[in-house]
């Protein structure tokens, strides 16, 4: 296909492009804690090494494959190895449901599953699957070159996308490798109209947040980046929190989102440190923009610029709100069936208001009602059905559904799904999106879905809320939306939503139509519609393994009748944040005893005025401290000088050290991380001492949490001169040792997050995963924390057990220096767990292992 000077035969010829980037960096994924890069080289070698793999399973031309997972270098790589060899990628969400999995495939036919083990619809398949998580690890047999198959052409499949959509039945939607084309090749031609200035900011970094298994991901994340010879980041988390957090980290340039994750951001900076942010005027430029809201861009890093908006429509107010600051927000229009996009704005000639200029090749009218129809060289050429494939011919139009206006000067202006629109009895028709922007402005509204309901005289709107507190007051919240209102708009029903969120599509549109259902069925059974929260409940399930009902008693506590522990409560923390996009305070978390407790703290609620007071008290001394200064010069010399002047001799002199296993390190090249057992105060010298020397000053040492705050933070009663002695003790023990916080209560995260930090510098980490030292008489080890499990699985690198011998007795005796030969450490060879194991299962192994080093 060709585009003015442009020329592409296939899409596999952005693969060769990629080949010739080498060693640049092209994805960055988050692997537990722990940051895995893939430079272009290496994508372009695992693609031909699946490629290999694939033929091994007799995959050839027009088969299908359905790709099912997470966000991954590895996604991406499958991705390219069925075009390789002319299959047909099939992309599912990795929350498919089993059934839906099984209707696809015998639908498609597809003769393999390329997907992450922890996809639920896949578990349980009885189809061949090939573990998509673990790709790379199994292709060293392969090489690189590629089985290649007659050169695809325009016509030639490319893949086949289910949409589910808001308002449709899923349905196949194939698309050739010209579809993709004809929308790449107006992009590129643009693109390289720049490339001079990219020169200035390179890499341009791109956060993806949207689904590979989307047309609209894949175009920003496996083709646009691309062009600039960009980084694409992707990142599990939608907490607001965490998005922020990694743009600043990683120098992020550009966030690919969807609208509805793009307002949490914005409500997570108007309720932040950020209250009483007011974007300025449209007059304002853009060097002001940038002076005035600094503290938003600082927090941000000032690196990134722009937001790309896709998937659904972006409303004014959010768009209005983020320009206001200083960034530029891009949106693109369009479907599946267009191969992502129909329109396009222009990053550097914004136009608020619209969904941007018409893209090359494209045809469109306006029907009556306003409804967009298009056709082109990208438009589906029809579906793939149970019943046999649907092909459409290039002179029909492709209806989109969607209302709309064209302006003057050509940009597209949405206003609304032609399903949805509310026609009233006077004909006026009203489109919800206009209905729930205006409810959305709100301050007591977290969201907002309007539907058609029947009322007396006719089809009326009927607003389905979310509120931010359960006391406000919808009457005035509505009175105030109908102000800003036509009179045939106005309002005059509602229900509240008792749940953190409505049900949403992977691309984060409301489900209106489980929405419509669940209040027709409220309305039938008792007048009044009451959501249960079914999703704290059925997370708290998946992670407790209990069987809960959604309608279960919020009475039922946390640690009896759940049965979880403190890591058990970080693991449901996480998973409401990432699916309600909140940022909840771990302290707060952590005194929470009830599933009703949960519940309110999802909503933003704390109903117990005790359990209130319990949060505030844990948060306020909740700062653990975690020092930068401990690893970088000239703390790091000064170390390694007081470790061979005091450290080394006097633990020799006590200990009398007898060091075993040292050649189990011998090909450790790595970080790694070491557990131990923990008797006394001077468990972390021996441990140093017995180290080979290349291991011995790069190590950072776990230390219980609340003492080191204590030590930093001391209680207020503490006079002058004890806070001097412990600040001192503070100092030199993260001098000699650089320890860091590993609370027992809450913080997991923060010091999980810390000894990754330590991995990627290439530090590695000694925990003593019993969490306390072992009392005067006793003579054995305390059962592991399951935290330990948990590190582990997440690190994702080789875990040496230590065994501390001798210290117990000498302990016992309250003796301070031992005979010779009474005290060793013993060091096992390293071990690796399987992706698949728990973290209980970890923790149970890793004591095993060092119970078992006692009889070396």
């Amino acid at each position: 296909m060709q585009y003015k000077n442009i020329t592409r035969e296939s899409l596999l010829s952005y693969l060769d492009d990629y080949e010739q980037r080498g060693t640049e960096t092209v994805f960055v994924h988050r692997r537990g804690l722990r940051l895995v890069r893939w430079s272009y080289r290496q994508l372009v070698s695992i693609a031909r090494q699946t490629s290999c793999e694939l033929r091994r399973y007799e995959i050839g031309e027009g088969d299908r494959v359905i790709l099912c997972g997470h966000n991954s270098p590895e996604w991406a790589a499958a991705f390219w190895a069925c075009l390789l060899i002319g299959a047909v990628v099939v992309p599912l969400d990795n929350e498919s449901t089993a059934d839906f999995v099984s209707s696809v495939q015998q639908q498609t036919g597809a003769r393999l599953i390329i997907a992450d083990r922890d996809v639920q619809g896949i578990k349980h398949s009885d189809f061949t699957v090939l573990p998509l998580d673990k790709l790379s690890d199994n292709l060293s047999s392969h090489s690189a070159e590629t089985y290649r198959t007659p050169k695809p052409n325009d016509a030639t499949l490319a893949q086949i996308i289910f949409t589910s959509g808001t308002t449709s039945v899923p349905k196949g939607v194939m698309l050739t490798h010209g579809n993709l084309l004809a929308n790449l090749l107006p992009l590129e031609h643009e693109v390289a109209k720049y490339l001079k200035w990219e020169r200035l900011v390179h890499p341009v970094r791109f956060l993806n947040l949207v689904p590979l298994s989307h047309v609209f991901g894949q175009v920003m994340g496996m083709f646009v980046p691309q062009l600039l010879g960009g980084e694409v980041h992707f990142h599990d988390s939608l907490n607001p929190a965490s998005i922020t957090e990694r743009t600043h980290k990683n120098r992020i340039s550009v966030i690919v989102l969807v609208p509805r994750l793009m307002a949490s951001l914005q409500h997570w900076i108007e309720r932040s440190d950020f209250q009483g942010v007011v974007p300025g005027d449209k007059n304002m430029s853009l060097l002001k923009r940038w002076w005035k809201f600094r503290r938003v861009h600082r927090r941000f890093g000032w690196k990134f610029w722009a937001f790309v908006s896709g998937g659904a429509t972006l409303d004014n107010q959010t768009e209005n709100f983020w320009q206001g600051l200083g960034f530029a927000v891009l949106q693109g229009y369009g479907m599946t069936e267009t191969a992502s996009l129909i329109s396009v704005t222009h990053p550097f000639k914004p136009s608020r208001g619209s969904i941007g200029k018409l893209m090359p090749g494209y045809e469109v009218n306006l029907e009556q009602g306003g409804e967009i129809v298009v056709r082109g060289p990208s438009v589906s050429p029809g579906y793939w059905t149970s019943e046999g494939q649907s092909f459409r011919t290039a002179e029909q139009w492709l209806h989109t559904g969607d209302i709309g206006t064209i302006d003057d000067s050509g940009n597209l202006h949405f206003q609304g799904r032609a399903k949805d629109v509310i026609v009233t009895a006077a004909g006026l028709n009203i489109y919800p999106e206009d209905l729930e922007e205006a409810l959305n402005r709100q301050p007591e509204v977290h969201s907002s879905c309007v539907i058609n309901s029947q009322g007396a005289n006719g089809d009326e709107p009927l607003a389905v809320l979310i509120l931010r507190k359960s006391n406000a007051n919808v009457a005035a919240i509505i009175d105030r939306v109908n102000r800003s209102l036509a009179e045939y708009q106005r309002i005059r029903r509602w229900h509240i939503w008792n749940a953190p969120d409505f049900p949403l599509t992977p691309t984060q549109k409301i489900l209106r139509r489980q929405v419509a259902a669940t209040i027709q069925a409220g309305m039938k059974r008792n007048g009044y519609v009451s959501v249960p929260n079914s999703s704290v409940v059925a997370e708290a399930m998946r992670i407790s393994g209990e069987k809960l009902s959604p309608g279960a008693d919020p009475s039922l506590k946390l640690a009896t009748d759940l049965k979880l522990d403190s890591m058990g409560r970080i693991e449901l923390l996480s998973a409401l944040e990432d699916k309600y996009q909140i940022e909840i305070d771990e302290a707060a978390f952590t005194e929470a005893t009830t599933l009703g407790d949960v519940e309110d703290i999802v909503r933003g609620e704390v109903s117990d005025v005790s359990m209130l007071q319990r949060a505030t008290t844990t948060a306020l001394p909740a700062k653990f401290p975690y020092s930068a200064w401990s690893h970088r010069f000239p703390v790091t010399w000064i170390r390694v000088l007081l470790f061979y002047t005091i450290i080394l001799p006097v633990t020799l002199v006590m200990s009398r050290l007898r060091v075993q296993g040292t050649e189990n390190l011998r090909d450790v090249t790595g970080p790694v991380l070491f557990v131990a057992n923990h008797v006394t105060m001077g468990d972390h010298a021996l441990i140093l001492a017995g180290l080979p020397l290349r291991l011995r000053h790069r190590l950072a040492i776990a230390m219980e949490g609340e003492r080191l705050r204590t030590w930093l933070h001391p209680p207020a009663n503490i006079d002058f001169f004890m806070r001097l002695r412990l600040l001192a003790q503070y100092v030199l023990v993260t001098t000699f040792f650089q320890v860091f916080p590993l609370p027992k209560k809450s913080g997991f995260r923060r010091s999980f997050e810390y000894a990754a930090a330590c991995i990627e510098r290439g530090e590695s980490v000694l925990v003593f995963p019993e969490g306390i030292r072992a009392p005067r008489d006793q003579m054995h080890m305390s059962t592991f924390k399951t935290g330990i499990g948990l590190l582990a699985h997440e690190l994702d690198v080789p875990v040496v057990a230590v065994w501390l011998d001798g210290l117990y007795e000498l302990k016992r005796r309250h003796q301070y220096f031992a005979s010779k030969g009474m005290v060793s450490v013993t060091f096992s060879s390293p071990m690796r767990f399987e992706r698949s194991m728990s973290a209980p299962a970890i923790a149970k192994e890793l004591q095993l292992r060092v119970e078992r080093l006692s009889a070396v």
